[in-house]
């Protein structure tokens, strides 16, 4: 469920303009007990990935290595732990962190859950390319 300002259409050129795309608070509030991505960056063109991410109370996303990207977390509500091959850190609300590409992290959700933002570089599309063989090779 997402809180749009979609009652602001761009100029008639086409140019991008800035625009609210979410209230963390309401979103919040309209789904006090949703679980997973609450809200996703979905604009065309853009070069950013957004999520906002809800773990339920006692509940946790497992350590993981991102090998390619940094990313950036907000924590909008609750509390938790970061967890890191340096230990664990405890996260509240209004905690920003950086995940630095290449580190091993995990996020553990306190007693009220973890609810927080990502944003990342947006991640290329795969490309599709023939596969090289006799057929591809330059005769010389």
């Amino acid at each position: 469920m997402t809180v749009e300002d979609s009652a602001s259409p761009g100029p008639a050129d086409g140019a991008p303009v800035p625009r609210v795309l979410c209230d963390t608070g309401a979103l919040q509030a309209l789904a006090p007990a949703a679980t997973g991505a609450l809200w996703r960056l979905a604009e065309p063109g853009r070069q950013l990935d957004a999520n906002v991410v809800r773990i339920p109370p006692e509940q946790r996303v497992d350590p993981h290595t991102e090998p390619d990207l940094d990313v950036l977390l907000l924590v909008i509500a609750g509390e938790g732990d970061l967890v890191t091959t340096e230990g664990s850190r405890l996260l509240h609300a209004g905690s920003l962190t950086w995940l630095p590409h290449g580190c091993a992290r995990g996020l553990v959700a306190g007693s009220r859950g973890l609810t927080y933002l990502t944003v990342h570089r947006r991640r290329p599309g795969m490309t599709i390319r023939p596969a090289a063989g006799p057929s591809s090779r330059n005769a010389d």
